[in-house]
């Protein structure tokens, strides 16, 4: 797929082709007292996501071979260019609805079975966005579990690596009629249509959550957001493999 200069009025990519993800940092291990942790830069999207066990069970999980992951997401107040409240409110629905999607895409990705009666808890934290702090997070997670079984093996607590597929996310979306992959926050709120797709390394879907935003697009459109998505998610996941 060609990709061909923006037109004239709408938002600019600093550099990059409609393609190319913003450049993309990691550095696990990042916090001493969490035993999985990564700081991720995606762009000026900044996420720092902590992994902790808990030698208890989820309510849910009592009594069976597995032990569960669970993952919440927070903003911090100058995370924006205004300063944001601290969300002290459970039932926020962009939160809920945040971290319901990082705890399918990371639970996706580990073999729960190394971990019965035990609860893994991964803290996603925003410091700093610049769009795409979901699926950033969602890099982020995978990347401080990654830190964590790296840790575990080597300590001799587990014996078999427990993650079974390296999962990550990637933002896409149509500018007038223009396919962009990793939208920025300019590009993100003049899309008439985006997706966020969570997939595989190799290809696997996970998820695709998103739509159109001003008017319907055809199943074509909707097909090609989703092929590039995928696409795109196995370029970061190659970035983040090579910086673990």
């Amino acid at each position: 797929m060609t990709s061909l200069p923006p037109r004239p009025g709408l938002p600019l990519r600093e550099g990059r082709d409609l393609l190319t993800p913003r450049p993309l940092f990691v550095e696990r291990g990042i916090n001493p007292h969490a035993p999985g942790s990564a700081h991720l830069k995606l762009g000026r999207t900044e996420i720092l996501a902590t992994v902790s066990i808990e030698d208890k069970p989820a309510p849910h999980m009592r009594g069976k071979k597995e032990g569960w992951l669970t993952a919440e997401y927070a903003m911090l107040p100058r995370a924006t260019t205004d300063r944001q409240a601290r969300d002290r409110n459970l039932q926020n629905g962009r939160r809920h609805e945040i971290q319901r999607l990082l705890g399918r895409a990371l639970r996706s990705c580990i073999d729960l079975r190394h971990f019965r009666n035990q609860t893994l808890y991964v803290d996603c934290d925003v410091l700093v966005a610049d769009g795409g702090t979901r699926v950033a997070s969602v890099l982020a997670g995978y990347a401080a579990l990654h830190d964590l079984s790296d840790r575990l093996i080597h300590a001799g607590t587990l014996t078999e690596w427990p993650l079974i597929h390296a999962v990550g996310a990637a933002s896409i979306g149509l500018i007038g009629d223009e396919l962009r992959v990793d939208l920025d926050y300019a590009e993100d709120k003049v899309a008439r249509a985006d997706l966020n797709v969570v997939a595989t390394a190799d290809g696997l879907l996970i998820e695709a959550q998103g739509g159109a935003e001003e008017g319907p697009i055809t199943q074509a459109e909707y097909v090609r957001l989703l092929t590039a998505g995928v696409e795109a998610v196995g370029g970061l996941l190659k970035d983040v493999q090579r910086q673990l």
